[in-house]
């Protein structure tokens, strides 16, 4: 008899892999993988960009004898940068139809169409600006080739010399980027992207429709609902790439709980539209899309000093937050308890997703902590920055400040990019790190969950209780950072850049996870009742936790940057 419940529980554990959400999560994800490596390796892209990349290194190579960085490095530096596999064929196929509503002021379909005439305008105004900018680089560069001319003629051995060449080529790279920005809008080109969002629109509802199939649920039911999702993410979109939202940081992610709440309780959302809201199931596929943009070789640049921001303060916090709620804000559900902890101190929603998935809290419990963190995520990503600049914090402590405190990646990245080019590297880079305790903080949860929440005197738990509690996805979310990382690695530093960062990622799987992210914020405003959220803000202590943690949170990020950028390995942050 034994032997049968053993054999019985091995034909459960395997059917699972087919019909189980987690794993669904996981297979699709590295579909879409697996077609990008498959197709950005393909020896047609990958010799082209080798041949151009040993050619500018053989140029470092040969001005690698000057005690400064010369024209020519910078120029073969560039050359490399510009090498990116989301360039060919494929990128462009991948670019075009996954591409969202883009940015507009005043008239909403400026969003989706834009004409002939308008792509002109736009052009012409934007040519006086980069003809001036184009001037002062050319200028810059002029006055850069005669210092550097006049050290090299001095066989770089006058100081001075050397300085001056240094100083001059700083400044003709600060014009050269501000005349390629000033290029960048004189590109502006007619389209129409509506039956692109139709066509793409119909390719998600059937791409997720055969985890659906093989979960036992309803296909057509499942569509029907589907592209009210989807029509709700399209407008978030719109709403999200409307001038003010973007000043402000009001991104997709939130206008899609905001439409979809709206609607959820004023109209209500329609019966035949709930089985498309898949939450989990679109927010895990995106989790195990966002494996693929963790890179180990990242994590590795910035150092010791931003693991110990990330790795370090991070489960300090989570752990402070969660017995502060217990023990003295007397908080009456632990699993909301945990999840507002982990979405505040690890990395947002996706830390929040996984931790509701370990500690089986309940839908209004994970909405609500999404909830909380997508308003302080806006106001944060504007006032931090601001603050920053205000008190003269300098700009890499900035950066790790922002990237261990705000919750969202993108986020981050635009209020890192407001202090400066070494604070966006900075604060994305320790994001990243920080993106990696998802895994951890899940399986952290899921034991103590089983062996002290839910475990009853005398019990013991085994490992099997543990496994089943556990999420599942997060082994697809860890197994595509450690792929792509490996492949990345063994291809080396540019060529991994232009294939892999700038090919798999940015030219397929992080198209696919914004989506993915995105239908999920939808579909989470579309199945949220705020009768049933009142339960759980009763007495605003939610908001308290929240508040209290990440005020925990700011200040000992801030001193724990402080300690390692600065005292610890000031040498390291010379060198960023």
């Amino acid at each position: 008899m034994g032997n049968d419940i053993v054999v019985d529980r091995s034909k459960s554990q395997l059917s699972d892999l087919w019909t189980k959400e987690d794993y669904w999560a996981i297979w699709l994800g590295f579909v879409i993988i697996a077609v990008c490596l498959l197709t950005y390796l393909n020896s047609g892209i990958r010799q082209d960009i080798e041949a151009k990349i040993a050619a500018a290194n053989q140029v470092q190579q040969q001005e690698a004898a000057a005690p400064f960085k010369t024209i020519a490095w910078y120029k073969a530096a560039d050359e490399k940068k510009a090498l990116k596999a989301s360039g060919s064929p494929f990128g462009k196929f991948i670019s075009h139809w996954t591409k969202k509503p883009g940015k507009w002021n005043t008239n909403p379909l400026d969003a989706f169409v834009k004409t002939e005439e308008q792509a002109k305008a736009e052009v012409a105004k934007a040519m006086p600006k980069y003809e001036d900018a184009k001037a002062k680089a050319e200028a810059a560069l002029t006055a850069a080739k005669a210092a550097e001319d006049a050290a090299r003629a001095a066989n770089f051995q006058d100081p001075a010399l050397n300085d001056a060449a240094k100083a001059a080529i700083a400044q003709w790279r600060e014009a050269a980027d501000a005349a390629a920005k000033a290029k960048a809008k004189t590109k502006a080109k007619p389209f129409n992207i509506f039956p692109t969002l139709i066509g793409f629109g119909i390719f998600l509802a059937l791409f997720f429709s055969v985890g659906t199939f093989f979960m036992g649920k309803s296909v057509p039911a499942f569509i029907r609902g589907f592209f009210l999702v989807f029509l709700v993410t399209v407008l978030a979109y719109v709403l999200g790439n409307q001038s003010f939202s973007k000043q402000y940081g009001i991104g997709a992610e939130a206008w899609g709980v905001v439409l979809g709440m709206l609607i959820a309780n004023t109209v209500g959302t329609p019966q035949w539209a709930k089985q498309g809201c898949e939450v989990e199931y679109f927010i895990k596929t995106g989790l195990v899309l966002l494996g693929a943009e963790v890179l180990f070789n990242k994590i590795v640049a910035i150092g010791i000093p931003g693991i110990f921001v990330a790795w370090v303060v991070t489960p300090i916090v989570l752990i402070s937050t969660f017995i502060f709620g217990q023990r003295v804000l007397k908080i009456p559900s632990p699993t909301l308890n945990i999840v507002i902890s982990a979405d505040m101190s690890v990395c947002g929603t996706s830390a929040a997703i996984a931790t509701a998935a370990a500690c089986r809290a309940k839908k209004e419990e994970l909405t609500l902590s999404i909830g909380l963190s997508l308003v302080f995520t806006s106001i944060m990503m504007i006032v931090l920055p601001a603050f920053i600049k205000a008190v003269g914090i300098p700009e890499i402590l900035g950066g790790a400040w922002i990237g261990g405190t705000i919750d969202s990646t993108g986020a981050v990245a635009a209020a890192g990019a407001f202090l400066g080019p070494k604070a966006m590297y900075v604060a994305a880079t320790i994001k990243m790190i920080q993106n990696v305790l998802i895994g951890v903080t899940a399986f952290g949860v899921a034991v103590y969950w089983t062996t002290k929440m839910e475990v009853r005197d005398g019990e013991r738990v085994g490992f099997d209780e543990i496994w089943n509690r556990f999420p599942k996805f997060v082994l697809g979310f860890l197994a595509a950072s450690i792929l792509i990382s490996s492949i990345s690695a063994s291809l080396g530093k540019d060529l991994g850049y232009s294939l892999i960062d700038q090919g798999v990622v940015r030219g397929g799987t992080k198209a696919f996870r914004g989506w993915a992210f995105a239908l999920s914020f939808a579909a989470i405003g579309l199945s949220t009742n705020f009768r049933e959220l009142a339960h759980y803000f009763k007495g605003g202590k939610p908001l308290i936790l929240y508040v209290c943690g990440q005020s925990f949170n700011l200040a000992l990020t801030l001193l724990m940057a402080y300690i390692m950028f600065y005292l610890v390995f000031p040498e390291i942050t010379a060198q960023i």
